[in-house]
């Protein structure tokens, strides 16, 4: 079946046509449109499986995936902002919703008792831990790249470091991780409910080189201890004070004396009490990590990285992000992400099987749209537009996603950014040739995997 690329405009307008209204009112089904790298995320009041099937059939939509009340249709990176800002245009222009926000009246009152239902301790604490770091991948991405630029220029003519551009280029790549407690400490303290300012006070405090010359019972503060994950902690507790002292201190003094009394006590706490907490579970973690794949070797990230694929399917990969910018911070590197992307690559190697298998029209050219983005690193269209709903391919990709682990961790390649995975991942790590060797094996093994556990081809409709 031949199909055809439409706008941006009039593929909002197919989505929002699709998931309907309620009632009277025109897309009062909506109760709000978001997005984020490669989803359009639509939280709605009622959803059924003929809806999700019509969205899936629509032209340039690559996936669907439902997370409670929320559907998440799969577009593809740079995409998924158009379409979203078409959608909210749409909503705006027939007064259905205000962009941002939840309507008022019924309709929010069911939203709030779906998420209520669907918000379990564990998915909100992944979901806070990824809203903090979200707004920071742009940032990730731009720094990443020009530190990979950077280190292949530097392989290929090492005289070249000594240049003042390269040398202001690799100042420009490091800047995201050197203001790194400061961007997550104002992060944190929006997610967590109090004034971002003030969490990114606490975390420069936190992070001030002037710590290095006080002590206290003869042991001398440690600037930065403990990175992002103390900066989390104080923080979290920085805006919970905060709200607290809210409710006590009277209106008319409340905007001077609580960032005061905040800043005071939080600050004072997080030196004393936090800081060390959070240092010690940064140093367990990072032992953990490194000792886990040193001693495991290549089985360890033959299982890292064939489950990796399932767990970022349940979210847990929204946890990581912190982990990895520890590891950094520690070891100069994080030897779990040249090993968890080989998930990725396996996918990739999977899809590919798919496309030359398949006799879909359509099916080929979702692989076709989002293989590139894929092996750039972005997996969510390979995900939920192939892999996973013909579900073998989903187990090819893991197999061949372990093959390509088990090379990663058996060399202990290490990746010194964020942002990038996939391909352009290679130029940032200490064993450029390695990696890529991994790449390919998964790569290969997806593919071979994929071809000989077969799969149920979908028909055109």
């Amino acid at each position: 079946m031949e199909t055809i690329t439409i706008s941006n405009e009039d593929l909002a307008k197919k989505i929002l046509d699709t998931v309907g209204g309620t009632g009277n009112v025109l897309y009062s089904n909506v109760i709000q449109a978001t997005n984020c790298m490669t989803r359009l995320r639509l939280r709605l009041i009622e959803q059924n499986d003929f809806m999700i099937d019509a969205l899936k059939n629509i032209d340039d939509v690559l996936g669907v995936n439902v997370d409670g009340d929320e559907v998440q249709v799969i577009l593809g990176a740079g995409k998924a902002t158009t379409v979203t800002n078409a959608v909210n245009k749409i909503l705006e222009e027939t007064n259905t919703v205000k962009v941002g926000e939840v309507k008022i009246g019924d309709a929010k009152a069911l939203h709030d008792k779906i998420r209520a239902r669907n918000a379990t301790p564990v998915k909100l604490f992944f979901k806070k831990i990824s809203s903090i770091f979200t707004p920071l991948i742009p940032g990730f991405i731009a720094c990443g790249l020009i530190t990979g630029i950077v280190s292949c220029l530097l392989k290929i003519s090492p005289a070249l470091a000594d240049e003042k551009g390269i040398q202001l280029a690799m100042i420009a790549g490091n800047a995201v991780f050197w203001g790194m407690n400061l961007f997550v400490g104002i992060n944190a303290s929006k997610i967590f409910g109090g004034t971002p300012i003030l969490g990114g006070v606490l975390a420069a405090l936190m992070t001030h080189p002037g710590l290095a010359d006080i002590s206290i019972f003869n042991t001398p503060f440690v600037p930065g201890r403990g990175g992002v994950i103390s900066v989390i902690i104080v923080a979290a507790f920085g805006a919970w004070l905060e709200n607290k002292l809210h409710k006590v201190i009277p209106e008319m003094f409340d905007l001077f004396l609580t960032p005061l009394v905040t800043v005071l006590i939080a600050g004072t706490v997080a030196v004393l009490i936090l800081q060390p907490v959070g240092g010690a579970i940064s140093d367990a973690i990072g032992s953990a990590a490194t000792t886990a794949v040193q001693s495991g070797g290549a089985a360890v990230g033959f299982i890292l990285a064939g489950v990796w694929l399932p767990l970022v399917m349940l979210g847990i990969h929204q946890a990581m992000t912190p982990i990895h910018v520890d590891l950094i911070s520690q070891f100069g590197v994080t030897i779990l992400l040249p090993i968890l992307a080989m998930a990725g690559a396996g996918q990739v190697g999977a899809s590919i099987a798919v496309y030359f298998k398949t006799k879909n029209a359509r099916l080929k050219k979702i692989i076709a749209s989002a293989l590139p983005v894929g092996m750039m690193g972005v997996g969510e269209p390979l995900i939920y537009g192939v892999t996973f709903p013909l579900f073998k391919p989903f187990i090819g990709a893991c197999i061949g996603g372990a093959f390509g682990g088990a090379i990663q961790a058996s060399f202990t390649v290490g990746a010194a950014t964020l942002g990038i995975s996939g391909l352009p991942l290679a130029a940032t790590t200490n064993n450029v040739a390695i990696y890529l060797f991994g790449l390919i094996v998964a790569y290969v093994v997806g593919f071979v995997a994929t071809w000989l556990i077969g799969f149920d081809d979908p028909t055109d409709v």
